[in-house]
């Protein structure tokens, strides 16, 4: 049986690597350690509908602080992605059938934690003929059914394998953000994201405001991979041609000896010139500091998003 708390168990495309030294963390990146009544009852609900949070499998150091406050980003199909990003810690291997009743299962849990929004995410699914796009529409009619009032957001994979249409059946059930995170630049594509295609995941956000011109997307990119500066604004000005609304810019914090090594910590000034940069360019909303996640702050965002839409429209 295998065991995803052992490294090697986790990780068996990556068992092979060298280890790659782990600098010590700077002062700017260093969090409290994650516990209280909000964290444990957060905790609780979680356990008992049997759900995984990518909080815990990507091991986010804001867990704590979202946890507290009954923010938890559910991460359904299972724990084990289909793909071996070299920066990512969720487990990588055949993954387990679909849970019919997950949908029912979060949109329980979203309703117990009392949540105005809610972010769902996924493992890659490249075992699904849709990838599991129809697993992703399930869920958001049943937390709208059972939440009415709760925005929802969610995080996708890239659907590289499917049939185009797939990406149809995720706009269709009317999420109220479409994010699917670009992860790094280019350039660095080989090395970190190796199963994706940089342009193949750009499109897929242009054709989701295609689709739906009035759905709010949003994207994302690590920095310390090994990126430099110019490469940066270009994946800014490759999402404002794809008309994306939202950018998160946070510092890649590597998981184990086994991931692709941290190149250099960002420091807070440099992360606040790439946020003046992206408003320069015209995203309604930028995230960028050190320990921005995709999600973190997602509903206090989203409420920012929807005030500067209607200042541009109000502009026009």
């Amino acid at each position: 049986m295998r065991d995803l708390n052992i490294p090697a168990e986790r990780h068996p495309e990556k068992a092979h690597r060298p280890d790659n030294a782990q600098p010590k963390k700077p002062s700017w990146i260093r969090v409290k350690a994650p516990g209280g009544k909000g964290y444990a009852d957060t905790q609780k609900i979680m356990r008992e509908h049997g759900l995984v949070t990518v909080c815990e499998e990507a091991g986010c150091p804001n867990v704590g602080e979202c946890w507290s406050q009954g923010h938890a980003t559910m991460m359904i199909m299972g724990e084990i992605c289909t793909r071996g990003c070299t920066f990512c810690n969720i487990a990588t291997g055949r993954p387990d059938t679909l849970d019919v009743f997950e949908p029912g299962k979060v949109a329980d849990a979203v309703q117990k934690l009392g949540l105005n929004h809610v972010v769902i995410t996924s493992v890659d699914r490249d075992d699904l003929k849709d990838g599991g796009a129809e697993h992703f529409a399930q869920t958001i009619r049943a937390i709208r059914h059972r939440s009415p009032s709760t925005t929802i957001e969610i995080l996708t994979p890239d659907f590289l394998k499917c049939a185009p249409s797939v990406l149809e059946t995720v706009v269709a059930a009317k999420p109220d953000v479409f994010n699917h995170n670009l992860e790094t630049v280019p350039g660095l594509y080989p090395q970190v994201r190796p199963g994706a295609r940089y342009f193949h995941s750009l499109r897929l956000l242009q054709r989701v405001k295609e689709l739906d011109p009035t759905m709010f997307t949003k994207s994302g990119i690590m920095v310390g991979l090994g990126e430099d500066r110019q490469a940066v604004l270009q994946v800014m000005d490759d999402m404002r041609a794809a008309d994306i609304d939202f950018l998160t810019i946070g510092q890649y914090l590597q998981p184990t000896p086994k991931h692709h090594a941290v190149d250099r910590f960002v420091h807070p000034d440099e992360f606040a010139a790439y946020e003046k940069s992206a408003y320069g360019k015209g995203f309604l909303m930028v995230s960028a500091t050190p320990l921005t996640r995709s999600s973190y702050h997602a509903g206090d965002d989203f409420a920012r998003l929807q005030t500067a839409r209607n200042a541009k429209l109000n502009r026009a």
